[in-house]
């Protein structure tokens, strides 16, 4: 049957990730559900028509990330897991797709054989990305914050792209109401004493992310 949504250059690795970070949190020799359960789900989800940066590209770049950053993390499993549903639902005039994609991982995770504190965790962390503030000593939502937000570090034509591509999906709202909201999001972040929680991300990406923020609320004249 031919697939319901466009095949990503990568699928075959995203598949793979899916799997076996649906096995690293079962934590069990126990048989169960095909670990590839969800993935076609998941997938068709981050390739819906009205995403523009919250793509499976963007998915792709936050799990490596995570690779990146995986020592930090005191639940590598649960963070992975809640990488993959941190934007699953997600409908750019909504405010409420993290709250979604959080219940979504409360229902599709029991399926699964995943238990129910590494569920919580996980869902935990899906809604810790409204405000991408863990609290101190929050090293998985450390990393999970770190991971997402390290496109905001990236070379400045990159970051222009992913800037164009944030726009494109709130084609709907009417440009002064998008830069005075903009504005708003860069401004809570700049004030946010540090932006990268882990070692790796504060040497690696705040003074590099300070600088594309800065530049860009200059240029958004508000």
């Amino acid at each position: 049957m031919p697939r319901e949504f466009p095949a990503h250059p990568a699928h075959d690795e995203l598949t793979r990730r899916w799997a076996g970070a649906v096995l690293l949190a079962r934590d069990t020799d126990a048989c169960g559900p095909s670990p590839y359960r969800y993935a076609d789900d998941l997938l068709r989800r981050w390739a819906e028509p009205q995403r523009r940066y919250h793509t499976t590209d963007h998915l792709l770049a936050v799990l490596r990330r995570i690779d990146e950053l995986a020592d930090y993390a005191d639940d590598l499993a649960a963070v992975r897991l809640a990488a993959w549903f941190h934007d699953a639902v997600y409908l750019p005039d909504r405010s409420t797709n993290e709250e979604r994609s959080a219940r979504l991982a409360e229902r599709a995770l029991p399926e699964l054989d995943i238990d129910p504190s590494r569920t919580a965790e996980v869902a935990r962390l899906v809604r810790l990305t409204v405000s991408h503030d863990p609290a101190a000593g929050d090293r998985n939502g450390e990393v999970l914050c770190d991971a997402d937000l390290a496109i905001l570090a990236a070379e400045p034509e990159e970051y222009e792209a992913y800037t164009a591509a944030v726009r494109e999906e709130c084609g709907f709202v009417p440009d002064d109401a998008f830069r005075a909201g903009r504005a708003a999001v860069l401004r809570q972040l700049l004030g946010l004493p540090r932006l990268f929680r882990t070692p790796y991300g504060a040497e690696r990406w705040e003074a590099a992310a300070r600088r594309n923020m800065a530049d860009e609320l200059g240029s958004l004249g508000v």
